[in-house]
């Protein structure tokens, strides 16, 4: 199948990089230090900033102290690459992407995705929608919404990649398609699924336009 569009809104963790040995170490001692379930607490850790992960499990819970164990995570994070590799597929997809419309939309801020998509030998794209651009985290649309104003196209001609449910709640929330990837992604609903970006090429059109071919 194909879905055509006029740019592409990428996220980066479990969509283009795989960097779950490092979120769920990361996690896994957060957990420990507050006495709490690790499988909870990862059950929706992914695709979100860890401040907003941590205000669900703490409703009540004072922002500053959130916003205080944000920051500690994010800097462990950058630090720790062990086992960060790139999400099968990732590179061919990256590079036929040069040229192209598209742009980073990561709840990671700037340092962990430069962190992260160097030790995945991935190119950054020149526009990029990290943490410190936006005032709130997937599942809200924000994210998106300003990756698609950038690049100058309204969200209905933009195509989401996703692989949480927060991630793919936010691409719908923004009104764009959404190509889940990975194994996260398939109980979410993405308007389309694939097991990595091995299933997936894009092909620019005279017109400006992208083609997105999927493999079944």
């Amino acid at each position: 199948m194909s879905l055509t569009a006029r740019a592409l809104l990428l996220d980066m963790d479990g969509t283009l990089v795989n960097s779950d040995a490092v979120v769920e170490r990361c996690w896994r001692r957060w957990a420990a230090e507050q006495g709490l379930d690790a499988e909870r607490v990862l059950a929706i850790a992914h695709g979100r900033q860890a401040h907003a992960t941590i205000a669900a499990l703490f409703p009540d819970r004072p922002v500053e102290r959130n916003l205080a164990d944000n920051q500690r995570m994010l800097e462990a994070e950058t630090t720790d690459l062990d086992g960060v590799v790139p999400v099968p597929g990732a590179p061919a997809f990256m590079a036929s992407l040069t040229g192209l419309p598209h742009a980073l939309v990561t709840s990671a801020d700037e340092a962990l995705a430069r962190a992260r998509m160097g030790a995945a030998g991935l190119p950054l794209p020149e526009i990029r929608v990290t943490a410190e651009h936006v005032g709130a985290s997937k599942p809200d649309p924000e994210g998106f919404l300003k990756g698609a104003a950038e690049l100058g196209f309204t969200p209905a001609d933009c195509i989401a990649f996703e692989d949480s449910e927060a991630g793919i709640a936010a691409g719908r929330a923004a009104g764009m398609r959404v190509i889940g990837v990975g194994p996260r992604a398939a109980t979410h609903a993405p308007d389309v699924h694939v097991q990595d970006l091995e299933q997936v090429h894009v092909e620019a059109l005279p017109d400006g336009t992208l083609r997105v071919h999927v493999q079944d």
